[in-house]
């Protein structure tokens, strides 16, 4: 960092193909016309920009091949430096490795406290792609807060941490990349705290938590989308 200036070497950008562009002569002018925007850490942040006018314009006749191939020439041009997946299960992981000049970086999926996917975790560590977590977001009236779970209050009680920073640790603890958010600069120093000041998680405490896992999924386009024929993510 110069001043208040920073070099690009220090930066690290990770924006996201949105879904009408996944056909291979789209790829190459999306990239380039900027139809790839940073999202946030809960989704873009303006809305219209990933607009799949309620999945119309998603064209399901487009493989992960085709897209795949489009994206590994992006690296080759070096329009990008690395290339990932977004929501790969572990069959759709294994099918793209099998078949690919450039092996995806990073494979970015929910992952939380309730939705711990422990061998879609295991299957990318195995096959050296960073399991990329999420930040929880989409989350309904009614629907169950991380947060506010009672096993994980106990725990973060106990350790003197609030229970976001539980969960951190307990993320980096599984050896997955997280993705964390807050515009608030007080807090963003607090969240870093955690990698100068490691929370210790016994191997006892790793197992309270494994328990609590309800594979619950707060993103589901499939009920939001229920006429569309597309691919979930189970």
């Amino acid at each position: 960092r110069d001043g208040s200036t920073f070099k690009r070497e220090d930066l690290w950008i990770t924006s996201k193909l949105a879904s009408p562009f996944h056909r291979r002569e789209h790829v190459e002018p999306a990239v380039r016309n900027h139809h790839v925007p940073i999202p946030d850490g809960r989704g873009w942040p303006n809305e219209d920009i990933d607009d799949s006018g309620g999945g119309d314009k998603i064209d399901v006749s487009v493989t992960v091949r085709e897209t795949w191939s489009a994206m590994e020439d992006l690296v080759d041009k070096g329009l990008v430096r690395t290339i990932g997946v977004s929501n790969f299960n572990v069959m759709l992981l294994h099918e793209l490795l099998a078949d690919c000049r450039i092996p995806p970086a990073v494979n970015q999926v929910e992952l939380h406290v309730y939705l711990q996917q422990q061998k879609l975790v295991d299957y990318c560590s195995a096959r050296g792609v960073k399991a990329k977590r999420t930040r929880q977001g989409y989350k309904e009236e009614g629907e169950p807060s991380v947060l506010e779970d009672p096993v994980l209050v106990e725990m973060a009680k106990d350790k003197g941490v609030s229970v976001s920073h539980l969960c951190i640790a307990w993320a980096l603890k599984r050896g997955t990349v997280l993705n964390v958010k807050s515009r608030s600069a007080q807090r963003q120093t607090e969240n870093l705290s955690v990698l100068s000041n490691p929370i210790a998680l016994s191997d006892e405490d790793m197992k309270r938590i494994a328990a609590l896992d309800r594979s619950f999924r707060y993103f589901r386009p499939e009920d939001w989308w229920p006429s569309m024929s597309m691919a979930v993510f189970d």
